[in-house]
Order: C-alpha cells, then sequence, then structure tokens
C-alpha cells in the first residue's frame, strides 16, 4: 500500500495499475472478512498462547514469564498482548536485549540469574533460547510454588535442547507442555486454515474475473467513445436547423416532429445499410452479432 500511495502522490500510477491495486485491496478485505484464514496462526508461539487459553480462560490478571528474547519470543509476547495477558516478564542471558523486547510490550526484563525470584510471580512460563543445558530446573520450581503456596504454573518449553527440567513435570500443580505436545493444535489450526485457504482461492478466482473482465471491457472503450461522438455530432447538427425552423416560424410541434424522424433516420441510415449489405453477401455472423447487440427479438 505505501508503494501503491507513494507513485499515485507522484502522479505516475496509470488507469490499468492504479484500478489493479484497488481490486488488490479489496479482494484481500473480503478474504479476512469472509473467511477465517487469519484465525487459526500454525505457529508454535501462538499454540502455546492458545494453550494457556483453554487453560486460564483469562489472562487479565495473569502474570507471563518469558525466557529468551528471539524471534519465537518476541511473536509469544505479541499473542500474549493480543490476549489481554495482564503483565510480563522478559529474562534474558544478554539484558540489553530483554529490555528492547520489554518495552514493546509495557513490561520489565530481567537476567537469567534473577529467574528464581521472579518465578512465583509468574503464572505462565513460556521458554525459548539457545541454552546447551536447562535453565530451569525441578528445585527452583519447586521453591516457587511454596512460595505461591502451590497456585498452578503453566510451563511450555518450546526450546530445543529443552530449557526446563523434564522432572518438573512430576510436580504437582504445574503444566509443561512441549514443542510435542503443542503438535496436536497446530495440526488443528493445520486444518483449519487449509479450509480457509479453499474458501480464499475462491474469492480470488472471482475476483479475478471480475478484473480481467474489466481489462478486456477497455478494448471497447475508444469504439464507443467514437459512436457516441458520431451520435452527438448528428443530435446537435438537426438541433441546430430545428431551431432555426422555429425561429423563422414553423410551429414547435412541426420542429420537434421534424427533429424526432430525422434524428432516428440518421442514427440509424448507417447501422441498416451496413445490415442489409450482411444480408445480401450471407454474413451471418454479422447478423448475429447485431442481433445481441440491439437485443432485438426475431
Amino acid at each position: 500500500k505505501q508503494a501503491w500511495q507513494t507513485a499515485r502522490d507522484a502522479g505516475t500510477l496509470g488507469k490499468i495499475l492504479g484500478r489493479l491495486f484497488q481490486h488488490s485491496f479489496a479482494t484481500a478485505k473480503q478474504v479476512r472478512t469472509d473467511t477465517a484464514i487469519g484465525d487459526s496462526p500454525v505457529s508454535v508461539a501462538f499454540a502455546a498462547v492458545s494453550l494457556s487459553k483453554q487453560i486460564f480462560s483469562d489472562l487479565r490478571e495473569l502474570t507471563a514469564l518469558l525466557i529468551g528474547a528471539g524471534e519465537t519470543i518476541e511473536l509469544t509476547a505479541r499473542h500474549l498482548q493480543q490476549q489481554g495477558i495482564g503483565r510480563i516478564i522478559v529474562a534474558n542471558r544478554t539484558v540489553t536485549r530483554a529490555h528492547e523486547l520489554a518495552e514493546q510490550f509495557n513490561g520489565f526484563a530481567i537476567s537469567l540469574t534473577e529467574i528464581p525470584a521472579h518465578l512465583p510471580e509468574a503464572d505462565i512460563v513460556i521458554s525459548s533460547t539457545a541454552s546447551p543445558v536447562p535453565v530451569l530446573g525441578k528445585g527452583t520450581v519447586e521453591s516457587a510454588l511454596k512460595q505461591r503456596r502451590h497456585k498452578p504454573i503453566f510451563m511450555v518449553d518450546i526450546a530445543v535442547p529443552r530449557d526446563i527440567e523434564p522432572e518438573v513435570r512430576e510436580l504437582e500443580d504445574i503444566y509443561l507442555y512441549t514443542v510435542d505436545d503443542l503438535e496436536e493444535v497446530i495440526q488443528e489450526n493445520l486444518r483449519s486454515r487449509q479450509q480457509a485457504a479453499e474458501q480464499a482461492a475462491e474469492i480470488i478466482e472471482q475476483r479475478s474475473a471480475e478484473f480481467m473482465g474489466w481489462l478486456r471491457s477497455l478494448d471497447a472503450v475508444a469504439l464507443i467513445q467514437s459512436y457516441r461522438g458520431q451520435a452527438e455530432a448528428i443530435k446537435q447538427e438537426i438541433l441546430r436547423k430545428a431551431q432555426r425552423m422555429v425561429e423563422n416560424g414553423t410551429p414547435p410541434e412541426e420542429a420537434l416532429q421534424y427533429l424526432a424522424n430525422t434524428l432516428t433516420n440518421k442514427l440509424l441510415h448507417t447501422p441498416s445499410s451496413q445490415l442489409r449489405e450482411a444480408g445480401s453477401s450471407g454474413q451471418k455472423a454479422l447478423l448475429e452479432a447485431a442481433n445481441t447487440l440491439f437485443q432485438l427479438d426475431r
């Protein structure tokens, strides 16, 4: 859209390209409105947030601790914010990067070493780092649960290798999921998206046909303009004669009758002559085309 706006402001957008862009924008809007193409993202980040919604339903009063600051965690933070998460904490080895990410979502940043101090605040923990060893152990989680008085924590470990020790799953009040556990959610979203994509393809095909129809119609524009120009010239010539007749004393009714008869004869003279010629020479295709053009019943 920015490129289209720039070209439009510069006056370099031609009629056809301008129409194509507008048609594309309208088609994209219809696809978004009439299908569920954007309702089922298939990323691991979205699957993790979807699962947290199934468990907590309302995220507005909850705190999410995000471990890592890469693209996956950034996408997770965005989905959490869209779902109305109450508070976001970003933990990362490089605190500067954690600050940059946290600022985007009105959260605050901590280092990995500060996780034990803040883990009791977290209702949701989603981790995705490049660490070769776990960054969150069973002992740390156990201690956090005690401080939370065993209030449940939902955890998703989407790192490879794992960021959270597998033994954490053994703890009561901990709901720990990995990438493998999210596969079912992702597959369901894929199926939903495929159906939406098929609907979108039908819309695009229909709108494409409409645009191509308009594009083909341009071939007739010059012909229509020429024909209308010819008819306009005939009309003006006969109108001037009718006006002079009235000025010279001819009754208006008689001048109107002259205008109507002469205009009709002038407009039909050339087509009639051509049709007679087509009939004489056996040009049936031309006669059929004329029948279609003039919508005659014969």
